[in-house]
């Protein structure tokens, strides 16, 4: 079951996200509005609330997507619903590299304004989107570093809007949108206005990547241990476990966390005890809202549960210390495929320390070897098997390692089995 380096689109999960420019006045890129999609169609979708709009954007993007690549290194202008904006959802965003917008849908307004001035502390830099004139704003425009506005027809009106706003307001940040033609532009240029948004200038750019989505079971399993007044985090750790595309977003998140701090994340549990409680309790809380699933999993999620889980026993009898680190290598040794990336660059978007780098990428170390010799089972070369047993362990024998592949493939099966009820 040698795993091919693409897989059939049948097979893959295709995720959209669109961004849309927003350049300043000498039409220079300043930052990217991040859009949410569901299809190759460059258009929002209906029937789709803002909550769900906010939740599978931010759960898709952030804990897959190499951000940095998806923003060409600028900010990001990201919409977040009421619900969102009061869950908790900003403290999984990086304020350094996003503008957080809130919508013109949004309701709790007093609520709201109490919470941006909380984030605020914390740096975090607020946009509101669609401003129309309403009174009921006025709580949040002091606190806003930008306004957005909606170019009007004509376009002498939105001078007059900018006007005002910047009488009262003089530090606050100006952005039109819907900017469709250049006289419309040349009109707004002398305004006072100071970022420009608009078809005039770029459509949406449509961004697609694949990937492979949580059972829905897991994610049910996680909200019930989330939901205790006490996080257990090795039953965290246990769910996590079980499901290649979770810990692929645990372990993005954890390293999204560590920034540029010396550290390196060499296993699932210390990912989640890194993390902590209230990121995982929030974790949790997207992952669910996002309603993502698969209704059959792929064969390729069966392989990587087999590996993680026979490398995992394999190494009790080499290093325990090493077992939990050899799940994640067979759980990331077929990621590769599942996602249509190669390997070294999902390990770089990762931090691996060196003995998991080298293990996936060049089979090095106890890890690799054995990472080697479940590959070969796989591929029935059990002829080679023998001398890979004894370089890793004398008391290690191949009866074993035939031994933990069944008890391995059992657990797959059953993890695979419960998801489909």
């Amino acid at each position: 079951m040698k795993p091919s380096s693409k897989v059939h689109e049948d097979k893959l999960l295709k995720h959209h996200v669109a961004r849309q420019p927003i350049l300043n006045i000498k039409k220079e890129l300043f930052a990217y509005e991040l859009l949410y999609r569901d299809s190759e169609e460059n258009v929002y979708p209906i029937n789709i609330s803002d909550e769900q709009a906010t939740s599978r954007l931010f759960f898709n993007t952030l804990m897959l997507v190499d951000f940095e690549k998806l923003t060409a290194k600028q900010r990001a202008f990201i919409n977040l619903s009421t619900d969102a904006l009061l869950n908790d959802f900003p403290k999984l965003l990086n304020p350094a590299d996003t503008v957080i917008e809130i919508v013109e849908r949004a309701s709790n307004i007093s609520l709201i304004a109490q919470r941006v001035k909380d984030l605020k502390k914390d740096g975090y830099v607020f946009a509101l989107d669609d401003y129309d004139g309403d009174p009921k704003w006025s709580p949040l425009l002091e606190l806003m570093t930008y306004v957005k506005l909606e170019i009007d027809d004509p376009v002498g009106k939105t001078n007059g809007r900018i006007k005002e706003l910047k009488c009262e307001f003089p530090n606050l940040k100006i952005i039109v949108e819907r900017i469709e033609t250049y006289e419309q532009f040349n009109i707004l240029e002398g305004s006072g206005c100071d970022y420009f948004q608009g078809y005039f200038f770029a459509r949406p750019e449509m961004v697609a990547y694949s990937g492979i989505e949580p059972s829905k079971v897991t994610v049910f399993e996680l909200l019930r241990c989330t939901a205790k007044e006490h996080l257990c985090f090795e039953e965290v750790h246990q769910r996590v476990a079980k499901d290649v595309a979770i810990t692929a977003r645990i372990l993005k998140l954890a390293n999204f966390r560590i920034g540029n701090a010396n550290l390196h994340i060499t296993s699932i549990p210390q990912a989640v005890v890194y993390l902590g409680e209230n990121t995982i309790r929030q974790f949790v809380r997207v992952l669910a809202l996002s309603e993502l699933g698969l209704e059959k999993p792929s064969e390729l999620t069966k392989l990587a549960l087999m590996r993680a889980q026979s490398m995992s026993l394999i190494l009790t009898k080499v290093d325990k210390n090493l077992s939990q680190q050899g799940y994640l290598v067979g759980l990331f040794s077929v990621l590769d495929a599942i996602l249509d990336t190669e390997l070294s660059i999902i390990i770089k978007e990762f931090t691996f320390d060196s003995i998991i780098t080298d293990a996936l990428l060049f089979s090095n170390g106890s890890l690799g070897e054995c990472l080697k010799l479940v590959r070969l089972i796989e591929e029935k070369e059990y002829s080679q098997l023998k001398p890979i047993v004894l370089k890793m362990n004398s008391d290690l024998t191949v009866e074993d390692v035939y031994s933990f592949t069944l008890d391995a493939m059992l657990y797959s099966d059953e993890i695979l089995e419960a998801i489909a009820e």
